[in-house]
This record gives C-alpha cells, structure tokens and sequence, in this order.
C-alpha cells in the first residue's frame, strides 16, 4: 500500500509540472521550435545521462549478475510489448509506435527513485537503452513505412526489410544504431561499471545535473503537448483509449507473467521492471512524428491521453502486482 501510494504522489507531482508546461506554452513562454529544441535536449543529453548515471555505481557480483538478468527480462519485454501491440493496434504506425514503447526515462525512473530507490532505476538501465533502439530503428521504419494515412502497407514490415541487398541493410541498421545516443550512453556506462574507473566528482556532479533535468523537461515536453490539443475532442476518440489499454493494462498484465518465475530475492528488479513496462505512451513517439512529418497531433494525444490515465492505471497495475507477484 506505501509503495501504491507513493507512486501516485510523484505521478500527481509530474502530472503537476506537466501543467507547467501547459502554461507557458500557452503564455507564449514557450514556442513550437523551443518544443523542438527541448525534445532534443530530452534525446541527445539527459535521457543519456540518465542512463550514464544509474551505472555510476559499485561494481559487485550480485549487480553484475542483476543486470545481466534484467537485461534479459528487457528483451523478453519489449519483444512481448511490440508483438501485442501489433496484435491488438492492427497496421497504425504511431498507435504501433506508440503501444509498443513506454516512458521509462521520462516517466518511469522518478517513480522508481521514490518507490525503490537509485538501485531500482540500475535495473532498468538495460530496458531503457533498448527500448530507445529500438524506437531509434523499428519505431522510425513503421513511420517510415507508413503512407500519409498513416496505415503500413500489408505486410509492411517484411517488404521494409527485404528492401535492398543485406549489406545495404545491415549497414543501415548499424548506422542508426552507431548514432543512437541511448547506444553511445549504455556502451559507455557499461564501460564505467565493469572497469570502476575512477572519475572525477566535477564530472560525476555534472552528469547527475543533466540527469535531474530529464524528468522536469519531460514533463514541461507533455505540458506543451496537452497546450496544442483539443482536451475535449481528444476524449472522444476511442482509438485513444484503445492504445491506452495497451499500453497500460495488456501489456503489463503480460509482464506479470513474464515476472512470476523470477525468486523472491529480485522483488525490487521485478518491481522496477513493471514499472517501466506500464508507463504511458512515451513522449518519443510525438517527437518522432513530428521530425518525420507523420500525424504530429494524433501521437501527441496518445502521450497525452494515457499520461492522464495514468493516475488511475499505474497504482491499479502495481496494487494487482504486489497480489500475485511479491
């Protein structure tokens, strides 16, 4: 019940800054290009930091055995996520896009400082890097694919792939992959962790600096989202509501059985997993859309609507969790 409770209170404190944004978006505080500007402070510099900094810890043998764990469990998630997402969202980019991917960085990792803990947020380190490559390569070919109506041809992801030769292929996906900056974060945090390299405190303080700014930003980003959408018309569109449910309440129903095998003695890894996994839509795939030219003002309402939600989904995910999971 302590946990449920302090999860809603730092949901009903970002929901609270996310009103901030709204503000000064609408006080003209904020404009269209700062918006810009600040989704790629979110994707080029914190959200790496974020990830940098939960690596900045001790290295010992139960970390590097819970981070090989979790990473596993990551893959496990966000290959489960994608597929139901398919199965339930049918050939909409940005709903596939959306259902798909959480928002652990942004939304996730606050909730489980609060609830667990910087140890909690290690353990989705790996969950956060994957997911963003996976936004950064699958979640851009479904935009890419898709036609101004936003639909992917029928089967569209399998002409997408076998388009070009597989050396032109290949050499397209380790490209984005070389230039995700989620990437860049992991390899080097890894690298941190497993040598204990000793770093100045100068640059550890700036890291975790950066890595404050991320869940504000976001935050102030959803803001200036919810200031460009029509609240009223946005809750009448049942699609919305359809990927809200997957994303907050399929997709972490099946979590929880992906979770169950896991011994008592990684409560805080399943715990923190969960958490990631049932986060609203991530922010991403507004951002996304909007430097691809897809249906900018759809994916902002899907941020929208299932952040809003989320003061009722998430605590009732976690108080069903901690019944037939801890």
């Amino acid at each position: 019940m302590e946990t449920i409770l302090t999860i809603l209170w730092q949901i009903i404190t970002m929901i609270l800054l996310s009103a901030i944004g709204y503000i000064m978006y609408k006080c003209g505080k904020i404009s269209q290009e700062g918006s810009k500007t600040l989704g790629n402070i979110l994707i080029y510099l914190s959200l790496p930091c974020v990830i940098i900094n939960s690596f900045l810890v001790e290295r010992t043998p139960q970390r590097i055995t819970g981070f090989f764990i979790s990473a596993l469990m990551a893959v496990l998630i966000l290959g489960v996520s994608i597929l139901l997402a398919r199965l339930f969202l049918g050939r909409n980019a940005i709903d596939n896009f959306g259902g798909s991917f959480s928002n652990p960085g942004f939304f996730g990792a606050p909730l489980i400082l609060a609830s667990i803990g910087s140890g909690g947020v290690f353990y989705i380190a790996a969950f956060i890097a994957l997911l963003n490559i996976l936004q950064w390569t699958y979640g851009v070919s479904l935009l890419e694919a898709s036609g101004e109506d936003g639909m992917l041809p029928v089967r569209s992801e399998k002409r997408h792939f076998c388009r070009g030769s597989l050396g032109s292929r290949t050499a397209s996906l380790l490209s984005r992959l070389i230039k995700a900056p989620s990437m860049i974060a992991i390899l080097l945090g890894a690298f941190l962790f497993l040598t204990s390299i000793p770093i100045p405190s100068v640059i550890t303080g700036c890291i975790t600096s950066i890595a404050g700014l991320n869940t504000p930003i976001a935050m102030f980003s959803i803001g200036i989202y919810m200031a460009q959408t029509d609240i009223l018309k946005m809750f009448k569109k049942p699609r919305l509501y359809l990927v809200t449910l997957v994303r907050m309440v399929i997709i972490p129903a099946a979590v929880i059985l992906l979770l169950m095998p896991l011994p008592a003695s990684l409560d805080d890894m399943k715990l923190a997993l969960l958490i990631a996994a049932a986060c609203p839509v991530g922010s991403n795939v507004a951002v996304y859309a909007q430097l691809h030219n897809r249906d900018y003002t759809y994916a902002v309402e899907t941020v929208v609507l299932s952040t809003l939600l989320s003061i009722v989904a998430l605590p009732l995910v976690i108080g069903v969790a901690g019944v037939v999971l801890f």
